[in-house]
C-alpha cells in the first residue's frame, strides 16, 4: 500500500482561464523555468480535440533531496510526469490523470486530477498515491516522496494563482 497525496487549491478565475494557467503550453513552460529544477523541459504537448496530453521532465539536485532519499539513491533525480486532461463528464470542468516516474527508483506516482467550477471560482483537486517497491525502505521513502510532491503541488498552485493575476 502506498502513501496518499491529497491537494486542493482554489483560484479566483473561471475553469477556462484556470485550465489555461494550469495546462496551457506557455504557462507550463514558464512554470518549468521557475520551478522545474535542472534539466527541466516540456518533452511533449499534444492536443486532440478537447483532450490534452503532455509530458514534463524535472530535475532535483542530490543536495536538495532529503537524507532518506540520498541514502537509497545516489546522484540527482530525473522526474518524468505525464498528464492528460479531458472535458469532465458533466461538461463543466476538466478531469485527468497524472503519472510520474522517478529515474532509478522502482515505483511510481499516480493521481486523478480535476478542475471544477465552484461559483465564480475554480477548484483544482489532486488525489493520488506514491508507491515505491524497495523492501524494508519503501514505506519510508513513499512518505518522504509524498511530502515533497505535496510541497511541489503547493508551489505550482502559487505559481498558477500568480499567473492568473498577471494575465488579467
Amino acid at each position: 500500500m502506498g502513501s496518499r497525496i491529497e491537494h486542493r487549491a482554489e483560484f479566483s478565475a473561471d475553469v477556462a482561464a484556470t485550465y489555461a494557467a494550469v495546462a496551457g503550453e506557455a504557462a507550463l513552460r514558464a512554470r518549468l523555468e521557475q520551478l522545474g529544477g535542472h534539466g527541466a523541459a516540456l518533452l511533449s504537448y499534444e492536443v486532440s480535440g478537447t483532450d490534452l496530453r503532455y509530458e514534463l521532465q524535472q530535475g532535483i539536485s542530490a543536495d536538495k533531496l532529503p537524507q532518506a532519499v540520498r541514502t537509497l539513491h545516489k546522484g540527482d533525480l530525473v522526474v518524468t510526469r505525464t498528464q492528460t486532461w479531458r472535458v469532465s463528464n458533466d461538461g463543466t470542468g476538466r478531469q485527468g490523470q497524472a503519472t510520474v516516474s522517478v529515474g532509478g527508483v522502482p515505483g511510481e506516482i499516480s493521481a486523478r486530477t480535476a478542475l471544477l467550477a465552484n461559483g465564480d471560482k475554480t477548484v483544482l483537486r489532486i488525489s493520488g498515491e506514491v508507491t515505491v517497491r524497495i523492501p524494508l525502505f519503501g514505506g519510508k521513502l513513499e512518505s518522504v516522496i509524498a511530502e515533497q510532491v505535496t510541497k511541489l503541488l503547493e508551489h505550482e498552485s502559487e505559481f498558477t494563482a500568480k499567473w492568473l493575476t498577471e494575465a488579467n
